[in-house]
């Protein structure tokens, strides 16, 4: 490409050239966001001129922004009224989308965003509803249930958001989805998001959709970006041994183990840990507390290996993944690329590894056929037993407290800083849930930290904390 028409391509991607509001634009030069991913160059010109648009893109390609941008460009903030609703499969994914929009709205004063998810109790979800609220992000059964109840009015929506459609679907909220499709306005727009592209997909945008824009971004990756391997085992009881093998080897310092059943997901975990990894399992027969825990955990590096199914993995929002481990091959290619597309993303190298089993070479064939390109085979007997590497750097203390309390992360960061003395190198990731907070500090001060927290105060006031071991 010559360097005119390189500048031409970076022109015409650029975010300055979309007919955004002043503080939009002025927020996302100030979160560097200045080249538009290809997912947003195809679908925000759409979204923003009010069509439909019915999307597909792997994990990491910038859908979010895509839909929150527009729904913050149409938003009248002197409305306190619902005009944007995001329907997501899982609460984690809800917190992240919500999280996303009120990081683009920052510079918008008074943007209220609301999430409605379940596994949290539904009356002070009643309180909130009644201050208004601007953009609702939930699950679609806590979403119904509120407009069962008539806590929610979807009066004056203007776009309506289906985020990770599939995996809604495939947990079986079709029913929900169709009864809030009902409530909503007909004169709406409806933007709908899927990772994968079934026929049942085709049919939701036929039911909801009016002439949509289809914008399929290409979903496979790069062999420079993501080093592929596929590892053959006589049997399903030889995939333990050969896991250990893959980790005493590759020793990654965060991987993603996915695994097609539930029970299984737990019993590898189970396994790992007896083995002594720090690994955690996240599937859907975890209480959400559990759920919110395992997530924060390893999202802020106190555990090294999570082994998921892939219904439960969604939502996760993990920057810097070294690994993704098919402990069993899924017989859907494209969730199979799906997963891979954890690792190797925002322009880092990732490494993914497939065990499979004589009587699964068809998903092998599914998955060649799907990435035009042939499997690359390792031989376990060649790899080496490196020395043990794979300890978490942090641990996550656990604090009673969240926003409901109006606990900041600046009020952690600065009690453990300003007060306590520690080196801000030492702290990590600070997440303020509903009800808790979460802060990673470094092992080498954890048993300090949590010493002085058990024994300081917060906003001036004595607070509870644990670790999360």
């Amino acid at each position: 490409m010559s360097e005119q028409n390189s500048a031409a391509t970076a022109a015409s991607s650029a975010f300055a050239q979309l007919s955004l509001q002043p503080a939009l634009l002025d927020n996302l030069q100030s979160l560097e966001y200045r080249e538009m991913t290809p997912i947003q160059a195809q679908s925000l010109p759409a979204v923003l001129a009010g069509k439909d648009v019915l999307a597909q893109a792997k994990t990491g390609s910038g859908k979010t922004a895509a839909f929150a941008l527009g729904l913050l460009q149409k938003l009248d903030v002197k409305s306190l009224a619902v005009q944007g609703l995001v329907l997501c499969p899982t609460r984690e994914l809800a917190d992240q989308v919500a999280g996303e929009i009120r990081r683009l709205a920052r510079l918008i004063p008074n943007v209220k965003v609301l999430t409605l998810c379940g596994g949290m109790p539904i009356n002070p979800q009643f309180g909130s509803l009644e201050q208004g609220a601007h953009i609702v992000v939930g699950t679609p059964g806590r979403v119904q249930k509120h407009l069962d109840k008539e806590s929610l009015s979807l009066d004056s929506l203007k776009i309506w958001v289906l985020d990770e459609a599939d995996r809604m679907l495939d947990m079986g909220f079709a029913d929900a989805m169709r009864d809030i499709a009902k409530v909503c306005p007909r004169q709406r727009q409806t933007l709908l998001f899927s990772a994968t592209y079934p026929q049942d997909i085709q049919q939701l945008s036929a039911e909801f959709q009016r002439d949509p824009l289809s914008v399929r971004v290409e979903s496979t990756h790069s062999a420079h970006q993501i080093e592929q391997r596929f590892f053959e085992l006589p049997n399903q009881e030889a995939k333990f041994p050969a896991l250990i093998k893959l980790l005493q080897h590759y020793q990654p310092r965060s991987a993603v183990i996915f695994c097609n059943m539930k029970q299984q997901t737990q019993l590898v975990a189970d396994q790992l840990k007896a083995k002594g990894y720090s690994a955690l399992a996240l599937h859907g027969d975890l209480e959400q507390r559990e759920r919110d825990q395992v997530v924060v955990r390893f999202a802020n590096q106190s555990c090294s290996v999570l082994v998921a199914t892939d219904v439960a993995a969604r939502g996760l929002d993990i920057k810097e993944l070294q690994a993704v481990v098919n402990y069993d091959i899924t017989p859907d290619p494209e969730v199979h690329v799906h997963r891979i597309g954890r690792t190797g993303r925002a322009g880092q190298t990732g490494l993914a590894l497939t065990l499979t089993t004589a009587t699964q070479g068809s998903r092998v064939v599914a998955v060649e056929d799907y990435q035009q390109s042939r499997a690359v085979w390792g031989d376990l007997d060649a790899l080496k037993k490196n020395p043990d590497n794979m300890k978490p750097d942090m641990v996550t203390l656990c604090i009673d407290g969240g926003r409901k309390s109006k606990v900041r992360p600046g009020d952690i960061l600065g009690a453990l800083t300003k007060e306590a003395g520690f080196n801000g190198q030492h702290i990590g990731k600070i997440n303020i849930a509903e009800l808790h907070a979460y802060v990673a500090v470094h092992h080498s001060i954890a048993n300090k930290a949590y010493s002085y927290l058990q024994d300081g105060k917060i906003k001036g006031r004595k607070v509870k904390v644990r670790k999360l071991v």
